[in-house]
């Protein structure tokens, strides 16, 4: 399949099911592939491979095709983030449903629940400060479903990676609220209001830029479910000046422990079923 028609079964609609050798399959099913002899060398290499089905789509012409992700892939928890590098499309006769037997046989990959996603540009001095959160939590121990991501200022990619329908995000972020410097908040933004009158047409973000709001704007624009969005920022010292600067100040240094101790507690109460309403400083 190439980019063109790849773009196209893109844009189409999933359907919910589809049958195969007498059986209903649908989405979260299970299957062994069979690709048909003479077919693309890469699908033959998979002969025999369990996968889970993943979405039914049709093409431009109106055929049905199963995207699939094979359960020994250990990317496959990295939501949209792995498309298309480790999808793969079959036509219906190519996958055969597993007997009843063998559905259970290996566990299914959970979906991770929780983006903690640290932003920021590290040329900026204190604008750095999700950055640095995020790589001292790459060190902590966190329940399965709980993905932690330096997304710097790649703003596009976390409003792609919103589309994953994650239950709780945490973004981490220098916040100026007009505080002392190294002051941590930790708020709710107002969801609803992200497609209000006056934030429509604002959705745009730059490639190379990352504002919080307008990520969210952007995701929700795109039809991400956004569910829990927390911010849990930082009141900057110095975002760099005119020419730049390396490295975090001294408090907003000093608050990147405090804001580690706070997410893991956050990360503990949401995860047990406890969640904290919406807090400030």
């Amino acid at each position: 399949m190439n980019e063109w028609e790849w773009e196209l079964l893109e844009a189409k609609s999933p359907i919910d099911c589809v049958e195969i050798a007498g059986v209903q399959v649908r989405v979260g099913d299970r299957v062994r592939l069979r690709p048909r002899k003479g077919g693309d060398v890469m699908d033959l290499a998979l002969a025999g491979q369990i996968a889970t089905i993943e979405a039914i789509e049709q093409d431009y012409e109106g055929k049905s095709h199963v995207c699939v992700v094979l359960d020994d892939d250990p990317g496959r928890d990295l939501g949209l983030l792995r498309q298309p590098g480790h999808r793969f499309f079959f036509s219906p006769e190519e996958v055969e449903p597993l007997a009843p037997g063998e559905t259970q046989q290996k566990p299914v990959a959970q979906k991770p629940v929780m983006l903690i996603a640290g932003i920021g540009n590290i040329f900026l001095g204190d604008d750095g400060f999700g950055v640095e959160v995020v790589r001292r939590l790459s060190g902590s121990k966190f329940p399965q479903g709980v993905r932690v991501a330096d997304f710097g200022i790649r703003g596009f990619d976390l409003s792609y990676a919103l589309q994953d329908g994650y239950e709780t995000t945490i973004l981490i972020d220098a916040y100026p609220r007009g505080g002392a410097p190294g002051t941590v908040y930790v708020v709710e933004p107002d969801l609803k209001n992200l497609a209000s009158a006056e934030s429509q047409g604002a959705a745009a973000i730059e490639t190379h830029g990352m504002d919080p709001i307008k990520v969210l704007r952007l995701a929700a624009s795109m039809g991400g479910p956004l569910k829990r969005v927390l911010l849990v920022g930082c009141e900057p010292a110095t975002l760099g000046g005119e020419d730049g600067h390396m490295g975090l100040s001294e408090p907003v240094e000093k608050a990147v422990d405090e804001a580690v101790k706070r997410i893991e507690a956050l990360v503990t109460k949401i995860t047990n079923g406890d969640w904290p309403l919406a807090t400030t400083g």
